[in-house]
């Protein structure tokens, strides 16, 4: 099993080496990979709880016959018989609002191909993204695209922010241009078919099947390294290559999938990026929301600024903190300090609401370690450098909520705040603290 591993990997990373080198590389054998020991790894890294799709077949079932079942599906693939399902579609509430958000579910085997496809793609997009580029990405992540915008701002070059969001970005994605973009680097005519095939493969819902005429597989492993595809020669290739050589100033984009900030010295470069974003990203099929995107004054002259109009310097939010100008705790230095962004922060406290509404009766250091759980994983994300009181305010809704619930579990009144206390002190839960240094050393 360890030896097939490192052949798989070996295999990869010949690819990726080869892509690396030959930037303008077409690269023509790549199917043969998606042999038996590549899926069973793909099988290996299924979620054993995850829901199933249409097919109804569940991780467990599937892998009572692995070898068997494995087998016939390479022998389907490489006949080229392979054809994928329509997508599960069910909905989910949606945080902080109201409204309800379409989640995907695969069938068993289509993540099984997809997480095959998705590494042979992944192997060879690496070589290519942007530095700037840190969504769903080995080894980056939020933190790492927060730290790289802190560097930039705070580097006091940066007069200028665009907020940019593009308005359903994942659903919108155009195939044709999906498959032209793709066939930039790949030449393996089986790989470009059976990507076309999970774009076309359909939704059902309530029992009708819909037709995917535009967007990525809904839920799909394959959807986010398609995303950053996409994204690639539609926007990053274009400001890096194209924009941004004809700008008077500094500029810098930053990306997170389809979430992304551009930082600029001159006013004059972001209005002109403002302008020409809408024009590139239409020839993609794609649009900015004019009410989420945004430019602004930022900086380290823009609170001064403000201050002689007789306002505030605006701020802006990007994953899940709004960003404002501050100083250093001297106040010798610009700072461009965070917050957990109202939002999010009204988002996280519903889902914690509901889901201790319905999980109240569950014993009590079941419960409680469910409850630590939770607040070390927001601690651990929102935990960054200058929000302890959004990490505090967090905690405190928390223990609110909590007492809340408690207290309706048996007599009115039976649990006050003193016994509440000596509950915490047999199951303490995690304190808010700083996970995260995003602070720039120069």
């Amino acid at each position: 099993m360890l030896r097939n591993r490192e052949m798989v990997e070996t295999k990869l990373q010949r690819i990726a080496e080869k892509a690396r080198k030959e930037d303008e590389c077409r690269l023509t054998s790549l199917f043969h990979l998606m042999n038996e020991e590549m899926l069973r790894e793909c099988f290996q890294e299924l979620r054993k709880d995850a829901a199933s799709g249409i097919d109804k077949v569940t991780k467990k079932e599937y892998g009572e016959k692995l070898g068997e079942n494995l087998n016939a599906l390479v022998g389907k693939l490489h006949r080229m018989a392979y054809i994928p399902l329509p997508v599960r579609r069910v909905y989910i509430p949606k945080p902080g609002s109201s409204k309800n958000r379409p989640l995907g579910i695969p069938a068993l085997e289509d993540k099984l191909v997809q997480a095959g496809l998705t590494r042979i793609l992944s192997a060879i997009y690496e070589q290519d993204f942007i530095e700037d580029s840190y969504g769903f990405r080995p080894g980056r992540g939020c933190h790492d695209a927060l730290r790289a915008l802190s560097k930039e701002v705070e580097g006091c070059r940066v007069h200028y922010i665009v907020d940019a969001d593009i308005n359903g970005f994942f659903d919108n994605v155009d195939h044709d241009w999906m498959i032209r973009f793709l066939g930039h680097r790949i030449a393996d005519k089986r790989v470009l078919r059976y990507v076309n095939r999970f774009l076309k493969a359909g939704i059902i819902e309530e029992g009708k099947e819909i037709a995917s005429d535009k967007g990525t597989p809904q839920g799909g492993i394959i959807s986010p390294v398609l995303a950053n595809i996409y994204l690639h020669y539609s926007l990053d290739l274009w400001f890096t290559r194209v924009f941004q050589p004809g700008c008077f100033g500094q500029s810098r984009m930053i990306r997170y999938a389809d979430d992304f900030v551009v930082c600029f010295e001159h006013e004059a470069d972001a209005i002109r990026f403002r302008k020409e974003l809408d024009l590139r990203l239409s020839k993609f099929g794609l649009e900015i929301s004019p009410e989420k995107t945004k430019t602004i004054e930022f900086g380290p002259y823009a609170q001064s600024k403000a201050n002689r109009r007789g306002g505030k310097a605006a701020t802006f939010d990007f994953l899940g903190f709004t960003h404002y100008c501050s100083r250093s705790r001297n106040g010798r230095k610009f700072r461009m300090k965070r917050i957990t962004s109202r939002k999010k922060f009204t988002a996280k406290i519903r889902m914690f609401r509901d889901w201790l509404k319905a999980n109240r009766t569950l014993p009590t250091d079941e419960l409680m370690g469910k409850v630590a759980s939770k607040l070390q994983g927001h601690f651990a994300y929102y935990g960054v450098t200058d929000n302890s009181k959004g990490l505090s305010r967090f905690s405190y809704e928390v223990h609110r909520l909590l007492f809340k619930w408690l207290n309706r579990r048996g007599k009115r009144g039976c649990m006050n705040w003193e016994k509440f206390n000596l509950l915490l002190k047999r199951f303490p839960l995690p304190q808010p603290c700083i996970r995260v240094n995003l602070i720039i050393q120069s």
